[in-house]
């Protein structure tokens, strides 16, 4: 057989060459940083040239790198693979899920049933618990989470781009004195999500009352109890489009048809090494055809 260079120093050489940096790739693989650098030394020693650019924190594969990942990683891929699919006995394939409530009840659940049809391998346990990220790799594979922007260290999918709806009860349209302009809002309660409080703030420099102070400002950490507050006329609630639409409650309206942005979108993250793993690729894959097809 012709000699190959460590195993080891192939992953290395993967993981930093995905992930850019000696940092993140070391925290990926569980290894020191000097270690990853000696794994990487070895690999340039064996192959008698350099892999990369090396500019600060950063490094680039250049062109020897470059051509050495594309006809490397497939195959370290299929390795991954062809291991994982002897230890887990090719019966269950299980993925550690964080998700938020909202997102499993909307727009997760009613389509799972269609996942188990295809690949009835798959077994998900789903954890709606707070921090899902910083908790991959520890007891999550995945997550699908509401974020502006999502460590570029991680592998992440943006699922979706909303509009920020202003949303409340049927009856504060009717009656003698209907709310029909934002400024109104002076004499209302706002509802907000803990983690989203941008919305709101995104939504009242386009509607121009930056300086209109709502009659108070609640605060909730569930978007159910929030559209279930706003039903019963407890305040205003400045949540997605989609929280809107798929809620699908005769007791909510739109408020006022401003077009607004949200500075909030859904993503699927995980690390990137998970994504070389079954269960992963297979959610992802599933996930993303599903929300497209939507």
């Amino acid at each position: 057989m012709r000699r190959l260079p460590p195993l080891t120093a192939i992953e290395a050489f993967v993981a930093v060459a995905r992930l850019g940096s000696i940092k993140a790739a070391a925290t990926e693989l569980a290894l020191s940083a000097p270690a990853l650098s000696r794994r990487i030394q070895t690999l340039e020693r064996f192959l008698g040239r350099p892999l990369f650019d090396r500019r600060h924190q950063a490094m680039t594969p250049n062109a020897d790198g470059d051509r050495l990942l594309a006809a490397i990683a497939p195959a370290l891929d299929s390795l991954s693979d062809a291991v994982e699919s002897m230890t887990s006995g090719g019966e269950v394939l299980r993925l550690r899920l964080g998700v938020l409530p909202l997102f499993a009840s909307q727009r997760l659940f009613p389509k799972l049933a269609q996942l188990r049809a295809a690949r009835p391998e798959l077994h998900l346990d789903v954890d709606t618990g707070s921090n899902a990220i910083s908790r991959l790799g520890e007891g999550l594979d995945a997550v699908i989470v509401l974020a502006r922007e999502v460590d570029p260290t991680l592998y992440a999918e943006r699922l979706d781009r909303n509009k920020v709806y202003a949303i409340g009860a049927r009856t504060l349209t009717e009656g003698p004195d209907p709310l029909l302009r934002p400024d109104q809002l002076v004499d209302h309660s706002v509802l907000l999500h803990r983690d989203m409080g941008d919305n709101f703030t995104a939504w009242r420099q386009s509607a121009g009352i930056a300086d209109v102070e709502p009659k108070a400002v609640d605060h909730f950490d569930s978007g159910a109890l929030m559209l279930e507050a706003a039903a019963q006329g407890l305040g205003v609630a400045f949540m997605l489009e989609s929280h809107f639409n798929d809620a699908n409650d005769p007791r909510l309206v739109r408020l006022f048809e401003l077009e607004v942005e949200s500075p909030y979108s859904y993503w699927f993250v995980c690390r990137p090494r998970a994504l070389q793993t079954k269960p992963v690729r297979i959610f992802r894959d599933w996930l993303i055809a599903t929300l497209r097809t939507d």
